[in-house]
């Protein structure tokens, strides 16, 4: 029997226990600025989650939540032969299976699916985000950019996760609100960071996805424990990596930053004025630049300083 705790992790239930609330009423998981409660049918995936989503709490799966998602086997041949899984929510399967060892990238790249495509009560950005000092940073990139990997070695150096793939903005505020969640690395990316952060907690990889190999960064216990609490965006800085180039710095004028933020939101058109105002909101209580670096221990020092001035 397990000892009493105030607070029950997913990592202290034993694998066959998160495989039972997979299977059953569902795993509970609250990211911040919204909860999922997500069902599977393999043992395997459990497995997964459990490395993952270690810090979250074990919470009932009672209650409202923006998502309702699941992870099922494909019925008939492809149950033995191939076998495939798909991601289903409200009944309906959006995309087609994946191969059913690749079931966790499925679920990571669904629950965005989800998210990109549900979530209007928030402006949402393609963008890291992280926090120190109550000042946060945007890291708004286009894929190949190398933005998780400088998402990834910031949280590994003491920064705060907001997001990984979605920087998500309150509407009345301006405010950037916690979306918690596992950051997914992809090929060159895996082996990066675990020679950057040694033991940074990696969940299994998975090879010849469609993205790749890909691998997941579990979210460290102080940020999954501060997911409710909101940043205020004091730096925006548009991330590239370029093999060998020493780091640069270059200030973007916040004309140019406007419709660079927005052109990377996900739901800019569908807001309309809204975004308009909470994208203005941003660029104005920001600083603005350009970073091209070679090396992740530059990269941050300059991201720290931006976020001590």
């Amino acid at each position: 029997m397990r000892p009493l705790s105030l607070r029950v992790r997913v990592a202290d239930l034993e694998a066959h226990e998160v495989e039972a609330r997979l299977t059953g009423s569902g795993l509970a998981l609250d990211f911040g600025a919204l909860r999922a409660r997500v069902r599977a049918d393999q043992a395997s995936l459990a497995s997964a989650i459990r490395k993952v989503y270690r810090e979250y709490p074990d919470q009932p799966s009672r209650g409202f939540f923006e998502v309702n998602a699941s992870v099922e086997r494909v019925p008939g041949i492809r149950r033995v032969i191939r076998s495939q899984v798909k991601f289903v929510v409200d009944g309906e399967a959006p995309f087609a299976p994946f191969p059913a060892d690749t079931h966790l990238p499925l679920l990571e790249w669904g629950l965005n699916w989800c998210i990109a495509n549900n979530c209007n009560q928030f402006l949402l950005l393609h963008a890291g985000a992280v926090e120190r000092g109550g000042r946060a940073v945007l890291l708004p990139a286009q894929p190949g950019s190398g933005k998780s990997t400088l998402t990834a070695a910031l949280t590994c150096s003491g920064f705060r996760l907001l997001s990984d793939e979605f920087g998500v903005v309150n509407l009345d505020n301006g405010m950037l609100l916690p979306l918690v969640r596992p950051i997914a690395l992809k090929n060159e990316s895996i082996d990066v960071i675990r020679e950057f952060a040694r033991g940074a907690p990696i969940g299994p990889t998975f090879p010849k996805t469609r993205k790749g190999t890909v691998a997941h960064l579990a979210p460290d216990q102080f940020s999954v424990d501060h997911r409710g609490v909101p940043a205020q965006p004091r730096a925006i800085v548009f991330p590239k990596y370029v093999a060998g180039k020493p780091v640069s710095l270059e200030a973007v004028p916040p004309a140019r930053a406007f419709v660079k933020l927005a052109g990377n939101a996900f739901n800019y058109e569908t807001l309309g004025p809204a975004a308009f105002d909470a994208v203005r909101t941003v660029v104005h209580g920001s600083q603005c630049f350009r970073l091209r670096y070679g090396d992740l221990v530059d990269a941050i020092s300059v991201v720290a300083r931006l976020l001590g001035q």
